[in-house]
Order: structure tokens, then sequence, then C-alpha cells
């Protein structure tokens, strides 16, 4: 029976334009680069979880903290993790994973909610894992995870870094179930390019490797009812590596990769994510 438009429910309409998110995104980055400078001028910053009304610690320059160790900033994070459970922000949204999340810029991420940072830099997704209770106690509405990069440069296998984000998407299901938990995918890295300290350990990573990891992730997030954000194909040249301009070294972000990191976010948020806390009871994607 065909369906008209006067019936056909909205919700499923949003999901249709979901698969075309990615190529929305870079319509958007073309716009924002376009108009960079204007933007860093007029772009509204969301409310920082603070602690004690400190400086936010996770900025996107390092100074000092570029030398702090693992333990002290899993503290740091512990702290921050505690502000946002006593405090219960509205639309609460947390970054979980490594350098690269640890360093977005607070004043680059989507307006109009409330996030907190759990990005550790140079985190495996074993570490991840094992500290995923230190925001057992907060709301989360959504939980962005990226993570993997690390302990592909580290030789851990496949199959091990596909079992920890099994077992991080089922902690994360378990602890918060109201949550929509969003599992991006792994980025690229600069290749010949790259200019970072571990050079040699990043390029016996191939890119190629990393795409097809990203498609096990995939499956593995629709297998367990969990989003998954495809966000490589935005940052990839025609040689299928990371493009020289969204990066700094060749596996860390410039900021017109947060830019690009940022567009996607907010266009997921806003169709996909807002369109399935919209549906009825009952009724899935």
């Amino acid at each position: 029976m065909s369906t008209s438009l006067k019936t056909f429910p909205i919700w499923a309409f949003f999901s249709l334009l979901t698969n075309g998110i990615l190529m929305l995104a870079v319509i958007l980055l073309i716009w924002q680069q376009q108009r960079l400078s204007a933007f860093f001028g007029i772009v509204t910053s969301p409310e920082p979880i603070n602690l004690n009304n400190s400086p936010q610690i996770a900025t996107p320059d390092l100074g000092r903290r570029h030398q702090l160790s693992y333990q002290e900033w899993v503290d740091i994070l512990k702290q921050e993790a505690k502000v946002a459970a006593d405090q219960r922000p509205a639309d609460l949204t947390i970054l979980a994973g490594d350098s690269l999340s640890l360093w977005f810029p607070p004043e680059l991420l989507p307006e109009g909610k409330n996030w907190l940072n759990q990005g550790i830099s140079g985190e495996t997704s074993n570490g991840l894992l094992k500290r995923l209770k230190i925001f057992d106690r907060t709301q989360p509405e959504v939980i962005f995870v990226m993570i993997g990069i690390n302990d592909l440069i580290r030789g851990m296998s496949d199959r091990v870094i596909l079992d920890n984000q099994r077992q991080i998407i089922s902690y994360l299901q378990k602890t918060h179930p109201t949550a929509q938990i969003v599992v991006q995918s792994i980025l690229p890295h600069g290749a010949d390019e790259a200019t970072w300290q571990g050079r040699e350990k990043l390029l016996a990573v191939a890119n190629s490797r990393i795409r097809k990891l990203n498609q096990q992730l995939q499956s593995i997030s629709t297998k367990k009812g969990v989003k998954f954000l495809d966000l490589y194909p935005l940052f990839i040249n025609k040689q299928g590596n990371l493009r020289r301009e969204f990066t700094t070294d060749g596996l860390h972000l410039s900021p017109e990769g947060y830019i690009v990191w940022r567009s996607a976010l907010q266009i997921y948020s806003d169709i996909e994510l807002k369109s399935q806390s919209q549906r009825p009871a009952g009724e899935k994607g």
C-alpha cells in the first residue's frame, strides 16, 4: 500500500535525509570556509562545565597541560564529571575519546548544549573502557564516542579493537539507558605528508585498514542498536588520506578540521538525533 505525503511521518522523512547527511555537511563546510574569519567572530560559545569557576581545562592551546600524566588527566575528568552529576545541566552531551576529542575547541562545539569533554591524549579503546565509570552519575542526552587510532598506532589487532568497542557500547547502553549513543568513525591520517613525531608507527597503519575497520564498526553499531556517524569521507583527499588543510601534523586536527567535525555534529544532531527524540514511543528508526 502506498503512503501519501499527508500520512508520511515526519520522522521517517528525516531518516531518509540522514543518508545524505555527510553531503550536507560538506556543503555547509564550503560555506563556512568561505566565511572563516566571520565565522570565528560570530560563533556562539556553548556553556562550558567549569569546576569552581576555573577556566575550562580542555582548550586548543596545549601549554603545560601537554605534560600532564594519564592519571592526572583522569583525576581532572573525574572532577568535571562530578560537577556535571551534581549540577545536572540541561542538554548534557559528552565527548568520549582521545586527543582528537580532548582538543576540540570549546568555541567550535555546536551551540545549544552543555558539553562535557572526557577525552585524554593518547587514549586507547581499553583505556576508555576502564574509565567510563567516571561519568556514571551524569545524565547525558547524547554520548559521542571516537576511539581507536591510538590502538592502531600501538599495534593492536582489529579483533581486540572491535571487541573493546563492543564492550564500550554495551556499558554505555546499560549505564545510560536513556542516552543516545553515537559511535564515530576513526579518522584517516596524512600518510606520507604526516609530520607527527610518531610518523613511522602512523605510516605502518594503512588508511585502507582504517576504512575497513570503520565498516566493521558500523556493522557492530547497527547490530547493537546505536548510532554510527561516518566522518571518514569528510576528511579524505583523492588519495584517501587526511586532507592537508584539516590537520596540523597528519594526525591531529587543525581549526579547519574541527569546523568539519562541528558541521557534521550540528547537522547530525539537528536531523537524526532530534527527529528520533520526537518520534512517538515505540517507533524505531
